[in-house]
């Protein structure tokens, strides 16, 4: 079975107005909330077509009504990113992999109305299944708002 851990969020001014806690991203134009997660191999349902593992995430994305910008399932693309300790020379960040889940197919980009929410999912390619993966949330230019460690194995 595999294992979640979860960084504390860093104390800050920042920290304040967002939050990466227990699976929740929390901003201030959105809440995207992971709902579950698992490692798909190659040629299951859900990586039919990829040549590497996954890393699979469900999550639900809420448009929290406080912007007149359009808020999409795939909001979580733009909100975070995936590392794979693999290589001793160079942070291994992972790519994103096909949609794992074919019932949001047709839903992962249309626009989340205020106050709605509306599941999605996505998934990394994996370099290895035992290596833990790092998700971090990260701001638009680079600061860190938390992370939580996906163990694997």
């Amino acid at each position: 079975m595999t294992e979640v851990e979860v960084a504390a969020p860093a104390e800050d001014a920042a920290a304040a107005e967002e939050s990466f806690v227990d699976g929740v991203l929390t901003t201030e134009e959105v809440k995207i909330a992971i709902t579950d997660y698992r490692v798909i191999p190659v040629g299951e349902a859900g990586n039919e077509y990829g040549d590497k593992p996954v890393l699979a995430i469900w999550y639900d994305t809420t448009n929290l009504g406080t912007s007149d910008r359009d808020i999409t399932p795939s909001e979580f693309i733009f909100s975070f990113e995936a590392y794979q300790d693999t290589d001793p020379n160079r942070e291994n960040t992972l790519d994103v992999g096909m949609l794992p889940d074919p019932s949001f197919r047709d839903s992962q980009m249309e626009n989340i109305k205020p106050g709605g929410t509306v599941p999605n999912a996505i998934a990394y390619e994996l370099d290895d299944t035992t290596t833990p993966v790092d998700l971090v949330a990260v701001r638009l230019f680079g600061d860190d708002i938390g992370r939580m460690t996906f163990n694997l194995s």
